[in-house]
């Protein structure tokens, strides 16, 4: 089935998930989805678990994880 990663169209598979879509992208990104750096959104930019079953025509994006320490520290808190 046609799936879309960052706009890419990948071809996946029944019973896959988000994150093996990410990882026929790019497997390198979906590493990062696994260590915490980057996470997976759906097509409203709400957050998609890696676990999500894929679906024709699933959109998801990829975005930099952010880090409450990390934003504190920039807000100066």
């Amino acid at each position: 089935m046609r799936v879309y990663v960052n706009a890419v169209p990948v071809d996946a598979e029944d019973g896959q998930t988000a994150l093996d879509a990410v990882r026929l992208f790019d497997a390198a990104t979906a590493d990062d989805v696994e260590g915490g750096s980057t996470i997976i959104t759906d097509s409203r930019g709400l957050p998609a678990p890696p676990s999500t079953p894929l679906h024709g025509g699933a959109i998801f994006r990829l975005v930099p994880a952010r880090h409450r320490d990390a934003d504190s520290a920039a807000e100066g808190d």
